[in-house]
């Protein structure tokens, strides 16, 4: 007898799809990257300009993302972009690389970061110091285990949660953004308002400050250092284009919630650190960053709210975590369940639920994999692998622009990037020098990103050679 076969149904709406943009992106970045940031640049206005700056490339990548998107409004986002434009080959190592590093990292890092916030209010217990000592190579898995096992939670309840429809994840989302915009309003108006705070602290850069051109070498690798920052703030951008199956009228509406989505961000983003640096001044930012125990936006809150305005805003970080950590867990499987469509992936990733229409073995085992980078404990490690291999592709899809234009030039474009060739231009010129500083100033997580995505030789091989 014949599986019975579900299908992915159209029913995100342009708003809908927009939210998911916004809930993708907002998460844990917007928190702690200014303690960070402050420190790599040591002048408030600066950090500022990067996250802006950020903000705007991330825009530019958007742009040329959603010609693309626009041509090729499908389920499985650059999967099948790059399986258009150069090959299978490309189309499956971007797909495995997504799997072993860059969606499967980032569920794990963010569903961390909820589970420090949650032991930030009620502290989570810990096993025996013998056990939680235990190495494996470079790993502990066993290290922090009351906050690990939080964690796993989090992504297999979040994971059940989306196998039961695409309208319960995406309905999940909806209604958490709403409540982290809310809150991040809150934290605007009673910082602003009430905060102590000054325009001079704005204005003031740290006593260890030096003023250099812009055009200074060591100038360019502290902002390139703030800049991996803010694109882990921003990460994430990309991945409503896996649901292009499940939104009514793609062509069009992709693209617009693509730019809609990224507008708000950079909005929301330069307000929330303009409110964080006028009440509280850069070094004492820098002071959060060295103690590595504080998240800068609940020092911010307790400098003008005390403990309990600190406790307020944990629990946003809480909720938005959380929200982040849905919409993320959410899109990814439909890129295994086109590349399973293919014949580049695990069969059972393109059995769809007959009832439920959503690829639940793809969730799964999307799931099982990050509960084990959990278990690695490897967090900073992995994030800097992840913003490295995902900048590899980002490049990639805005180039294809133009070779798109040159093979196809007549081909239906139902949204062309503004500002044609300049835009996609600048973008791959930028993803460039991102990957070869990176390489020279990172060069170990760049060699392991590299080897990560490298891994996905041998299994094409295995995939396309194999008998059915």
């Amino acid at each position: 007898m014949e599986k019975k076969q579900g299908q992915l149904l159209r029913t995100i709406t342009l708003s809908g799809a927009t939210i998911l943009v916004v809930s993708s992106v907002i998460g844990s970045g917007v928190y702690k990257k200014v303690a960070p940031m402050s420190a790599e640049l040591l002048s408030p206005d600066l950090v500022l300009w990067a996250f802006v700056l950020a903000g705007i490339i991330s825009l530019f990548g958007a742009l040329s993302n959603a010609e693309i998107a626009g041509m090729m409004a499908d389920s499985g986002g650059e999967f099948v972009y790059f399986r258009r434009i150069y090959g299978r080959f490309v189309a499956f190592l971007w797909g495995w690389s997504t799997f072993v590093v860059i969606k499967t990292a980032a569920v794990a890092s963010i569903a961390y970061v909820f589970s420090q916030s949650f032991n930030a209010i009620i502290p989570l217990p810990h096993l025996p110091a013998s056990i939680e000592g235990f190495e494996i190579g470079i790993f502990k898995p066993f290290e922090n285990f009351g906050v690990k096992s939080l964690c796993i939670l989090l992504i297999v309840v979040l994971t059940f949660i989306n196998t039961r429809g695409v309208k319960s994840g995406a309905g999940l989302s909806n209604w958490i953004t709403k409540m982290v915009i809310l809150g991040l309003g809150l934290i605007v108006i009673s910082g602003l308002l009430f905060g102590g705070g000054s325009l001079a602290n704005f204005q003031t850069p740290s006593v260890n400050y030096i003023e250099r051109s812009w055009f200074d070498f060591s100038f360019i690798k502290a902002m390139f250092g703030a800049l991996l920052a803010a694109f882990w703030a921003y990460e994430g951008w990309n991945t409503v284009g896996f649901l292009g199956g499940e939104i009514q009228e793609p062509r069009e509406n992709l693209p617009r919630a693509l730019f809609l989505g990224m507008l708000l961000i950079i909005g929301v983003y330069a307000l929330v650190n303009f409110t964080y640096l006028y009440v509280l001044p850069i070094d004492q930012m820098i002071g959060v960053h060295a103690a590595q125990n504080e998240i800068g936006a609940v020092a911010v809150v307790r400098h003008f709210a005390g403990d309990f305005g600190a406790i307020i805003i944990s629990v946003i970080i809480l909720i938005t975590t959380l929200g982040c950590t849905n919409a993320t867990i959410l899109m990814p499987p439909r890129v295994y369940y086109a590349m399973a469509l293919d014949g580049l992936f695990f069969k059972s990733a393109a059995d769809i639920h007959p009832t439920h229409n959503t690829p639940n073995k793809a969730l799964w085992m999307q799931g099982l994999w990050a509960c084990i980078l959990v278990l690695s404990g490897s967090f900073d490690q992995l994030t800097d692998m992840l913003i490295f291999a995902a900048f590899f592709f980002y490049g990639a899809t805005a180039f294809g622009v133009f070779i798109l234009r040159k093979r196809e030039p007549n081909a239906e474009r139902p949204y062309k990037v503004w500002g044609y060739p300049v835009v996609p231009a600048l973008f791959v010129l930028f993803c460039a020098a991102l990957i070869v500083i990176t390489c020279i100033e990172h060069p170990r997580e760049a060699g392991l990103g590299i080897a990560l995505m490298l891994t996905g030789v041998p299994m094409y091989w295995w995939w396309t050679r194999s008998p059915d």
